[in-house]
């Protein structure tokens, strides 16, 4: 009914229901009324300016505007003689007027949907339109207003898929059918799960983006007539797919996560975040996306107390310093941004904010731009909106001077051609400082705020004052001198000129006595030059790749290099090597022997040293954003690390300084069949994309025992319960996927990304690593695998592979274990330290993993343990970690051992790598040096200058008034297998 009486409003009210309304607002409003406003300096977009121009009002929209035009007879005409105009702002994304998402009750998981004709994940509610929700909220409306908006597009935000949101003009002296001026103008979506329910999935970021892909291709297949059943979130997504797409990623990782994802759905989103794309400028702009950018810049933190400034690391300082560039600097790049709003306490912070990006080079064209004529292209509304045009939308705020200057006040907000005054334009502005003879004393005193604050001294003695500006009379109560005397002075003027108060002054005995107050314009004039000179362009501070601690100034870059002298330790059938010589060229290991030379190749003396191929860690939850499970089905094989990779965790870092090359990034372990792998080489300081093996091998995790039936769940109730439900899992899947593989072809065929992945598995195209403990469940997983023609590749933990090590060589399986773990719950109660030496024995591929991001850093230490427990050859226990988990990944071919050809990933050791006295000295990867333990000490020294620097920087800034925030301790989860975040 709602929508209806609305639409039924929007088709009629214009034309007739305004005639027969009674109107007691301001003349402005009414729409019969021709308005000239004339006198004025218009700028009518950026760039373009009119002097002593005029602009013409009828029915809401511009009728004219120029300079010199012909104003129309019987016009209302109101002089502007020295006010400026200028396009209101248009807010591109906001929840105005919407009605607040109820939060569903009760407690507990829930896996399946709770409503019936919809899609099947209730986090996607396409079907909500904006309309449904909506209620004109006045008070809100001021402060948009106010703050020099005149429309807003709005949403509801809840969901993934969000549905429409619908564009509103913001004028209070209109009703609903004026003001909606574009009722479908977007279709929204974002990474935040709906709070009106309790379904689990997804539980993680990278099933949010899974989540996504699939809902766009089941959409597309739906379009097409293939359903059965009528899907209400279906057909609404196919509905809105030609509006503006726009989804909320937030910071600049996800802006290229959720543009990776609509390239593959075929969608070019407008994306909403990017508050530091300025750290990765170059890729965001490879995704020709536009974006909606938050300016809420973070406050100063209050690092008086050392004890607490510890809490802050150095990436968050630098943020404080760096956020207000972004503007400017995505504006040098050329990339195409609106600005909004949200995110700040409140509209009216958004000039301080933009002022703050304009110390930083940001002109004002670029900030009129980002606030009108961007948002209404992206949204598709510059016929209505954005410039000051005829036939355009009467949106326009009137000011007292240069928009973004200093003291310039909004005067007015006419929006649909309706004035809403913000401050009365025909009132003198008095602020400033003054001085006063009263009765032989001089008055000194500051009026500020217009006119709303004043501070009065005589000499040095700070009196007690009030003041009041009421029409065209203002009044001041000042204290006396003598702080025992509770009297008071009072003042009262006329205002009729800028520069002085002329008046009459009543002190405290009864007498009266005139006065005049001059204003110092001199000290007027030192102030503004002072802000002169306090204009010059603030600049960044360093901004290293990776732009948070131990980040290099400049990108690493390949270099030719000449180890001389080293032990190498090849893993190949040269075994070791004493005094050998290896050169690095072009990336790639280019020559090995004795004396060899090269012509402007940097020579590394490594007499004494030892020289090895990088540590593989097969098994890492390292460097992943936002959930290393997917818990909210019990096969997840749509989801993929790769969606996911942090490329700013210090661990990879850390794991670098331990000599680790490459890391496979493992889904947990909370389902049968969980996610994709990321395969990365731990190249700091360069992009998730850049780090990812390029034609990576495929995996997959799988995963058995305690974890997948939730033994250790207060009240998991997820299927399965039992080992004997996990055997049905796989067998329910694969069987499912030999049918969807049946399908393809047929009509109705609906593309399952999940299946897809499942297909590649029964068709040997995608790698198995098995999370596993238990011997009962290692042999099940084998037998189901060789049923359906496959065979798995690694099973990782496997701390019960002793036991079955010829059963495992047979089915021609790898193994990747811990050195000396055990008895950390009930189901590795049998595991044994001898275990890598005894599969090792059976010829089984072994390999030694972290599963932890502290053991990832010495590797080279659970290795040796082999060489303890076992007798194992050092060769063989440094292959462990090196040559053995290259093959268990299938990268042997690239890396793992030192021959020539093969990548530069290498360690320099100060030591026998198997020695717990051995640090890694040098570590490349690709023939870049990415560890340098001397420059990792410059590091240090430069990582302290600089935070004392912003300590300092921020100290000022908190005496200058500024606001600030107490500090606090950014940290990431460190991953394990179990690990959920529901």
């Amino acid at each position: 009914m709602k929508r209806v009486l609305l639409l039924l409003f929007l088709v009629y009210g214009m034309a007739s229901a305004q005639e027969y309304f009674p109107n007691n607002d301001d003349i402005s409003a009414r729409g019969e009324v021709v308005v000239a406003i004339t006198n004025a300096t218009i700028v009518t977009q950026p760039g373009t300016v009119i002097t002593n121009g005029t602009i013409i009002l009828k029915d809401g929209k511009i009728s004219n505007i120029g300079s010199g035009i012909t104003i129309p007879a019987g016009a209302v005409i109101q002089d502007a003689n020295g006010s400026y105009i200028y396009p209101s702002f248009i807010e591109p994304y906001a929840d105005f007027g919407m009605e607040k998402a109820k939060r569903a009750s009760g407690s507990g998981q829930q896996y399946d949907e709770s409503r019936q004709g919809y899609y099947w994940n209730d986090h996607i509610r396409a079907e909500q339109d904006a309309l449904d929700f909506y209620k004109y909220d006045e008070k809100e409306a001021k402060k948009m207003i106010n703050a020099g908006y005149g429309a807003v597009q709005t949403h509801m935000n809840d969901g993934i898929a969000r549905g429409s949101g619908m564009l509103v003009a913001l004028n209070n002296n209109g009703d609903d059918g004026m003001r909606i001026l574009k009722e479908e103008s977007g279709s929204f979506f974002s990474l935040k799960r709906s709070v009106q329910t309790r379904q689990s999935y997804p539980t993680s970021l990278m099933g949010t983006l899974a989540l996504l892909r699939q809902t766009h291709f089941d959409a597309d297949w739906y379009s097409k007539g293939n359903s059965a059943t009528r899907d209400l979130s279906l057909e609404a997504l196919v509905a809105n797919k030609n509006l503006v797409q726009i989804i909320e990623a937030g910071d600049k990782k996800n802006v290229l996560r959720v543009d990776k994802m609509g390239d593959r759905v075929g969608k070019q989103f407008v994306i909403v975040g990017g508050a530091d794309a300025y750290e990765m400028i170059d890729d965001i702009k490879a995704t020709k996306a536009s974006l909606i950018l938050p300016i809420n810049f973070p406050d100063a933190y209050d690092v008086t107390n050392p004890y607490q400034e510890w809490y802050v690391n150095l990436a968050d300082m630098r943020e404080w310093k760096q956020a207000p560039a972004n503007p400017y600097l995505l504006s040098q790049a050329g990339i195409n941004y609106a600005i909004t709003s949200q995110g700040l306490k409140t509209p009216d912070k958004l000039m301080e904010k933009l002022k703050m990006a304009m110390e930083y080079g940001l002109t004002a064209d670029q900030a009129l731009a980002a606030l009108t004529t961007k948002p209404a292209q992206i949204l598709g509304v510059s016929d209505m909106v954005g410039t000051l045009q005829k036939g355009k939308v009467a949106n326009f705020i009137m000011t007292s001077g240069p928009l973004f200057e200093k003291d310039t006040k909004i005067y007015e907000n006419w929006v649909q051609g309706s004035k809403h005054v913000i401050k009365d334009r025909h009132r003198k502005d008095i602020d400033g400082s003054y001085t006063a003879l009263i009765a032989g004393d001089t008055y000194k005193m500051d009026i500020s705020g217009d006119a709303k604050k004043v501070s009065i001294k005589i000499d040095s003695t700070k009196l007690g004052g009030k003041i009041a500006y009421d029409g065209n009379w203002i009044t001041i109560t000042a204290s006396q001198k003598n702080a025992d005397d509770k009297t008071f002075t009072r003042m009262i003027s006329k205002v009729s000129k800028e520069d002085r108060l002329t008046g009459t002054a009543y002190l405290a005995n009864g007498n009266e006595i005139s006065f005049t107050a001059t204003k110092d314009v001199e000290k007027e004039k030192d102030e503004k030059e002072k802000d002169e000179k306090k204009k010059e362009t603030k600049t960044l501070g360093p901004l290293t790749f990776p732009n948070v601690s131990y980040g290099s100034a400049t990108k690493p870059q390949e270099e030719t290099i000449l180890y001389r002298n080293a032990t190498v330790w090849t893993n190949e059938k040269d075994g070791i090597l004493e005094n050998t010589d290896v050169l690095v060229k072009n990336g790639k290991i280019s020559k090995i022997g004795k004396n060899l030379s090269a012509s402007n190749a940097r020579v590394i003396d490594a007499t004494g040293k030892h020289l090895t191929s990088g540590i593989i860690d097969e098994h890492s939850h390292i460097a992943i954003d936002n959930g290393v499970n997917e818990a909210g089905h019990n096969s997840t094989a749509e989801v993929t690390i790769e969606d996911v990779v942090d490329h700013e965790d210090v661990n990879i870092y850390r794991d670098l300084a331990g000599g680790v090359t490459t890391s496979q990034l493992l889904h947990g372990s909370a389902n049968p069949i969980g996610g994709r792998s990321a395969i990365i080489k731990l190249k700091w300081g360069y992009s998730p994309e850049e780090m990812i093996y390029s034609d990576s091998p495929k995996f997959i995790k799988f995963a058995l025992g305690e974890n997948v039936k939730q033994s250790r769940y207060q009240n998991g109730v997820r299927f399965p319960q039992t080992r004997m439900g996990v055997e049905q899992v796989f067998e329910d899947y694969f069987t499912r996927a030999r049918e969807y593989a049946d399908s393809k072809g047929k009509k109705n065929f609906r593309y399952d990304e999940e299946m897809e992945v499942i297909l590649e598995i029964l068709e040997s195209e995608r790698f198995v690593s098995c999370h596993s403990y238990v011997q009962t469940e290692i042999n099940m997983l084998m037998k189901v695998a060789e049923k359906h023609g496959f065979r798995i590749n690694t099973f990782t933990h496997i701390l019960e592979g002793y036991k079955m090590a010829d059963k495992m060589k047979e089915h021609g399986v790898g193994g990747s274990t811990f050195s000396d773990w055990w008895a950390y719950k009930y189901e590795v109660n049998d595991a044994i330290p001898y275990n890598a030496a005894i599969m090792h024995s059976q010829g089984v591929v072994t390999a030694i993993n972290s599963d932890d991001a502290e053991m990832s850093r010495r590797l080279n230490q659970e290795a040796a343990k082999a060489v303890k427990y076992g007798n194992v050859s050092e060769e063989d226990a440094w292959k462990f970690v090196t040559l053995n988990p290259a093959k268990l990944l299938h990268i042997d071919d690239r890396t793992g051992s030192i021959k020539t050809g093969k990548d530069a990933d290498l360690v320099l050791w100060s030591d026998n790598p198997l020695s717990v006295t051995a640090t890694a000295e040098v570590t490349m990867i690709d023939g870049i040096v990415f560890f340098d333990k001397e420059r990792d000490l410059r590091f240090r020294e430069s990582i302290k200058e600089e935070r004392q620097q912003l300590i300092n920087e921020m100290i000022a800034a908190k005496n200058k008034g500024l606001k600030t925030q107490e500090p606090k301790q950014s940290t990431k989860t460190l991953y394990e297998c179990n690990t959920l975040e529901w």
